[in-house]
C-alpha cells in the first residue's frame, strides 16, 4: 500500500522572474531512512529559464542533494545561479536585450 505522498509548492522570484517550485522527496516511496529515496523536482516559470527552453523542468534526483543544499528552493536558486553563468544563457539574454528579429 503506498503511503500519502508529501508534496511541497513554493513561489520564488529569480531576477525578476516568478517560479513555481514543486517536490516532493521520496518520489518512489521507499523509505528515506533506507539510505536512499528519489525526490522529484519540477520548476515552471513562463519564461525559458537557464535550465529550460520551455521554462519547465522535471527532474529525478537522490533527495540527499536537495538536503546538501538546503531544501529545494536553495537548490533550485543554486541551479539557476550556476546555469546562468553558461555561455548559452549569456546569449539569450543579450538577444533578449537587443530584441532581436532574427
Amino acid at each position: 500500500m503506498r503511503k500519502e505522498r508529501a508534496i511541497t509548492t513554493k513561489t520564488i522570484d529569480w531576477q525578476g522572474i516568478t517560479l513555481s517550485v514543486t517536490y516532493e522527496a521520496d518520489y518512489l516511496s521507499i523509505n528515506r531512512h533506507s539510505g536512499f529515496a528519489t525526490a522529484h523536482l519540477q520548476v515552471q516559470a513562463p519564461v525559458p529559464l537557464p535550465f529550460t527552453e520551455t521554462g519547465y523542468c522535471s527532474h529525478f534526483l537522490p533527495a540527499e542533494e536537495v538536503d546538501e543544499l538546503g531544501g529545494p528552493v536553495a537548490y533550485v536558486l543554486a541551479w539557476l545561479e550556476k546555469a546562468a553563468k553558461t555561455p548559452a544563457w549569456r546569449k539569450h539574454q543579450e538577444a533578449v536585450r537587443q530584441f532581436s528579429l532574427f
